[in-house]
């Protein structure tokens, strides 16, 4: 088991003590597999994005071995392109079981790149890296669209979905932020990069009706938020319109509206977004209340349907956990966790060109 030593920067009053930090760590640690990879749990599937959201969460308790495991696992199995599967059995890169390559799947290794280097400060393997988030960075761009979205996937026989989830979208602002930092760290400019993220900023700030309508779901609500691209009083007001939709007070966040169905997931997702707003206090009211959702050997429960006082489904997930540590580590101060999801440590990239701002008031 991971050492009480290693876990003191997760050590939270009322979310976690060092000894259990220590047990949550030891179960993503357990699903790893020797190749590195990180699937849900062992016998499901494993996806990159949930993949690379466990391997920052084993560095955030000084597992960097681990977590260089994990990220020599996507580095060993991109795909020609700059992609890799939506899903693969086990995390068996000889079995993938969709053959999509989803653009907010494929631009994450950035923000997990970047937070490993930061973690580390190994610029040896931030060179091993690097190619291999240029690539990716590639294959999302080729999916933007006129008005700064970016499509959500490439089908398995290369056709590109060109609708766009302002979820994905948001995390993929994230994303493309920190491949700027790391170009920037390399001294290597990325000007069509800088607009991209304008674009895209733009994009989820001014434009929902360029995005699906899934706002029943709860990511939509607050990633614009987690992701850095609302900030302020408009993050504010975003987050107080649906505060009553989706928390359910000394539970944790709906997955979905109406479904009385709160998930440890989002409701992690919710807290880091919260204290990327400033708002600790009550970032920490929410960690708290899904400690009802903890099991004997660390890990946490995908969820909890409370009108009928079920835990469901029977699965604890890796990323349910790694989402946790992540929303502790934020705000314990973790230096790394802290620049990858500070809204205001990472470049904005250039204002969009005219054609896709909004008209001036008259």
């Amino acid at each position: 088991m991971t050492s009480p030593e290693r876990t003191e920067r997760l050590v939270l009053p009322g979310v976690l003590t060092a000894e259990q930090a220590g047990r949550t760590v030891a179960g993503i640690l357990a699903i790893q597999r020797e190749d590195g990879a990180i699937p849900w749990f062992r016998g499901h599937h494993l996806d990159p994005w949930d993949h690379i959201e466990a391997a920052m969460a084993l560095d955030t308790a000084g597992e960097h071995t681990a977590a260089r495991a994990a990220y020599n696992w996507l580095a060993e199995h991109q795909l020609p392109d700059g992609a890799w599967y939506a899903a693969y059995h086990d995390g068996d890169a000889d079995q993938p079981t969709d053959r999509g390559r989803e653009s907010n799947f494929c631009a994450y290794v950035a923000v997990g790149a970047w937070h490993h280097y930061l973690s580390t400060g190994d610029d040896a393997y931030l060179d091993r890296m690097w190619p291999v988030v240029r690539r990716a960075v590639d294959f999302v761009l080729e999916l933007q669209q006129p008005g700064g979205e970016i499509g959500w996937k490439r089908e398995s026989d290369g056709t590109p979905v060109t609708d766009a989830l302002l979820t994905g979208s948001s995390s993929i602002y994230q994303a493309l932020r920190c491949a700027l930092a790391l170009a920037e760290h390399r001294e290597e400019p990325q000007p069509d990069w800088e607009l991209a993220v304008g674009r895209l900023g733009h994009a989820i700030a001014a434009h929902p009706e360029r995005f699906l309508d899934k706002s029943r779901y709860s990511m939509d609500w607050y990633y614009p938020v987690l992701g850095g691209a609302l900030t302020g009083s408009a993050a504010e007001r975003r987050i107080e319109a649906d505060w009553e939709s989706f928390v359910v007070p000394g539970l944790g966040v709906r997955c979905v509206v109406p479904n009385p169905w709160v998930t440890g997931g989002e409701s992690a997702e919710l807290a880091l977004a919260l204290w990327v707003m400033g708002e600790s206090d009550r970032a920490l009211d929410v960690l708290r209340w899904i400690q009802h959702l903890r099991a004997d050997n660390g890990l946490y429960w995908t969820g909890y349907v409370f009108d009928d006082g079920a835990v469901w489904p029977r699965e604890q997930t890796a990323w349910t956990a790694a989402s946790l540590l992540l929303a502790v580590a934020a705000l314990g101060g973790d230096e790394a966790t802290v620049q990858v999801f500070g809204a205001e440590r990472l470049p904005r990239g250039l204002a969009p060109p005219d054609c896709c701002r909004p008209p001036a008031a008259s």
